[in-house]
């Protein structure tokens, strides 16, 4: 019978039928954040419950942390949330689990750091209690997220009850143009296929485009696909994803790297394995994209108009109207940073537009690296420097302004580009009129004060 990966990757960790329809699976790792892992880790202690195996389950602090430069071990970025920071040390050491902690050199957001240090590896299942777990598959991991009650099951028994969903194939063929990124093509894909286009379905991305594609690129892509509905997303490991991950901390070696490249190369999906259902996108029909609603799916070409059609409510909240364009709309927030578009290529591309370049006057523009290891390394090659003498902060890792958690964030109508993932209503603070896009469009605009492109700088900035 001729296979999907995905069909590979799940029934390899298939243990045994759950019924209903339902397969019961083993989880290699579990990865947990401070906003509920300490809750999960809490709550299997009243049980009386223990781990099955602690080696296996990662606590990493990112939600909830301030963002500020020079803040202390506890400090959070809401009022009371260093209750959620303590609270998950105090039960991860209890417990005996992986602590990657405020003032660890590895910390940062759970979606970045466990690429970076090789927690998440090609065949491997994994499972977070953050929707944009997705993000791993790009590796080639059988990867999705989960509630806080179901990581406590995954603790105390190392698996869990899912049902195997409907499988997609996204075939992106073609070279995108240049300045054309990954955050572009996922926001192309979403509003011209509406936000429950992925019919809650496995997808996997494949095609020319896709194995041109940084490794980097493919998790913003897969981290997107969340956005679209999707149960998860897988992209087939190759020699990129190998290179990636080699030589990292949790990365096997020697011998054990032998025998994981074996099972590796198995990774594919066959000639005439079967989708359920299946796209066709040509990368060259992929322009630089920005959003204008309260959805992802509510996303355009950055030079068209909004359609007549439009959603009264999106436009009402945005301050916007249908038959506009929003090229040259002022904005009073500039944000870089997060689980999508928070790693070193995205601050590179960011500095890239600010260099020699200055915020407008009356623009709070933030860039906050998706970890320290991002962080140390984009400081090594001067990208800080940049981002702070074009007026930008330069903070400290964690999911920061992504979402909105209490405490500081922009006024309410503030307009804001962002490089993050959703632009729900209040996403990032009450009335906060959020525009997704890519981290060089948002350098652009913060530089001009209002929306634009990189090119539209030249002789602006």
């Amino acid at each position: 019978m001729k296979e999907t990966l995905f069909d590979k990757l799940w029934q390899y960790h298939r243990v045994a039928d759950a019924g209903d329809g339902y397969d019961l699976l083993a989880i290699d790792r579990l990865l947990l954040h401070e906003r509920t892992g300490g809750v999960a880790l809490k709550e299997l202690a009243a049980r009386g419950l223990k781990l099955k195996d602690p080696n296996r389950v990662f606590a990493i602090m990112d939600h909830i942390v301030s963002f500020r430069a020079g803040r202390n071990r506890d400090e959070a970025r809401s009022p009371g949330g260093e209750v959620f920071i303590t609270q998950t040390r105090e039960k991860a050491l209890e417990a005996g689990i992986h602590l990657i902690d405020t003032d660890s050199s590895h910390q940062g957001i759970v979606h970045v750091v466990a690429p970076e240090m090789g927690i998440a590896l090609p065949g491997l299942s994994m499972v977070c209690p953050d929707s944009h777990t997705c993000s791993l598959g790009a590796l080639g991991a059988l990867a999705w997220g989960i509630g806080s009650s179901e990581a406590e099951h995954v603790m105390a028994t190392g698996a869990i009850r899912a049902k195997k969903p409907k499988q997609m194939r996204v075939r992106v063929s073609g070279d995108l143009p240049v300045g054309v990124s990954a955050k572009d093509l996922a926001l192309y894909m979403i509003s011209k296929y509406g936000a429950a286009g992925g019919q809650r379905s496995a997808i996997e991305f494949c095609g020319s485009t896709i194995e041109n594609m940084s490794v980097e690129g493919r998790l913003t892509l897969c981290n997107l696909a969340v956005e679209f509905a999707a149960f998860t997303a897988v992209i087939a490991p190759d020699q990129k994803t190998y290179d990636y991950v080699a030589g990292k901390s949790f990365s096997p070696d020697g011998k054990n790297l032998s025998d994981a490249l074996k099972r590796w190369d198995g990774l594919f999906t066959d000639s005439e394995a079967e989708f359920d259902f299946a796209i066709e996108i040509k990368a060259e029909s992929v322009l630089p994209q920005i959003s204008w609603g309260t959805s992802p799916e509510h996303s355009f070409a950055l030079n068209d108009t909004i359609p007549e059609a439009a959603d009264q409510r999106a436009l009402d909240y945005m301050g916007l109207k249908a038959g506009q364009g929003i090229v040259g709309k002022p904005i009073g927030g500039a944000f870089v940073g997060s689980c999508t578009n928070g790693r070193l290529s995205d601050l590179s591309a960011a500095a890239e537009v600010l260099k020699g370049r200055k915020v407008a006057e009356g623009v709070r523009a933030v860039c906050v690296p998706g970890s320290k290891a991002v962080k140390a390394e984009a400081e090594k090659l001067g990208y800080d420097k940049i981002f702070k003498a074009a007026g930008f902060e330069w903070g400290e890792p964690g999911c920061a302004m992504c979402f909105y958690a209490g405490g500081e964030t922009f006024a309410p109508k503030t307009r804001v580009v962002s490089s993050t993932n959703r632009n729900f209503e209040g996403r990032q603070g009450p009335g906060v009129r959020t525009h997704l896009t890519s981290p060089a469009v948002v350098a652009a605009s913060a530089v001009a004060g209002a929306i634009c492109a990189p090119s539209d700088l030249d002789g602006r900035g």
